[in-house]
């Protein structure tokens, strides 16, 4: 039976909620988090606390009390995304053809980071504040290395593919939508063909050896701009 990830409780970047929060606390957080994917959406993760709060119709204090943090913000605005990229993960690894499960599960991330700039961008940023991201970016990452390996074991994949080479596919691909933002998408599905074509068993020469990447050799800490 393919293997499953374990389940963790769902992502809750900001931490949790008092009983007893007042209607007008959840209405102004969710105001918060609606302004910062749209901001984030449109110009990525660059875009300062207080053109958020600006954009919410609320105050910089309300702003800092729901969300300490740049890094909480974010996180508790891509918490959804995040957590259906691992979803999609668990599908895939129920999957009975683990290559059509990889192709699913690198094809559902690529899109998501060529829809939503903010998205890309938050993917591969470090929370220190948010442990929970980096729960489920483990997940992922131990998700990844079976569904490549049980492809590798049947003959599915080229011999001399490495689980660091996904790194590098979300690195171009993240490179791609930064840069050619009005044909992102196009872009990204004509480079994930490219890759996707390119793990396919062959007889051809080998290729050089592999970078010593892991996901977490990518996230950066979010630029700390007002």
């Amino acid at each position: 039976m393919p293997a499953q990830l374990p389940r963790n409780p769902p992502l809750s970047a900001s931490g949790p909620r008092a009983p007893g929060q007042r209607a007008d606390a959840r209405h102004n957080r969710a105001r918060l988090l609606q302004a910062a994917r749209e901001a984030y959406a449109l110009d990525g993760t660059d875009v300062s606390s207080s053109a958020i709060a600006r954009r919410a119709g609320v105050g910089a204090a309300t702003l800092y009390r729901h969300f300490p943090t740049r890094g909480s913000l974010i996180a508790a605005a891509f918490s959804e995304q995040l957590s259906q990229c691992v979803a999609a993960l668990d599908e895939a690894l129920q999957d009975d053809d683990p290559w059509h499960g990889l192709r699913s599960v690198l094809t559902k991330v690529c899109m998501m980071q060529a829809q939503d700039r903010g998205f890309s961008a938050a993917f591969l940023s470090q929370f220190p504040d948010a442990p929970d991201v980096h729960r489920e970016r483990a997940r992922a990452e131990a998700g990844l290395a079976q569904l490549v390996q049980r492809a590798k074991d049947i003959g599915q994949l080229r011999k001399d593919f490495d689980p660091s080479d996904v790194t590098l596919l979300l690195l171009a691909n993240n490179g791609v939508v930064q840069e050619s933002p009005a044909a992102s998408m196009a872009a990204s599905r004509r480079l994930l063909a490219y890759f996707l074509q390119s793990c396919l068993p062959t007889d051809g020469p080998p290729l050089p050896q592999p970078a010593p990447l892991r996901l977490d050799d990518l996230y950066k800490p979010p630029h700390r701009t007002g």
